[in-house]
């Protein structure tokens, strides 16, 4: 998710991109926007350059466990000290 900054609208963006659907967040809307910006941030700082690693690839194949680890094992304050998995059911859609 990013803002609707140009950069982030360009050919190029998305190019680099690939395959990865990304979305937009509303303009104007500080609240969405926050919340990315920290994510972002949080991204930064517990993966990104948490460690050194020898290549973008280690880098990029460390993202899928970091990630599992955010969403299903770091409590949140914002939701009351729950993880986001334990707060969205049917998170895999396999349940009507």
């Amino acid at each position: 998710m990013t803002d609707n900054g140009a950069c982030y609208r360009s050919r190029d963006f998305a190019a680099a991109l690939g395959p990865i659907r990304y979305r937009f967040t509303r303009p104007y809307r500080p609240q969405t926007n926050g919340k990315v910006e920290r994510f972002n941030r949080t991204q930064a700082t517990e993966w990104a350059y948490a460690r050194a690693y020898s290549s973008d690839e280690a880098r990029a194949a460390d993202y899928d466990r970091w990630l599992h680890h955010y969403n299903h094992h770091q409590p949140h304050t914002g939701i009351g000290g729950s993880t986001p998995a334990a707060r969205v059911h049917n998170l895999t859609g396999n349940y009507i």
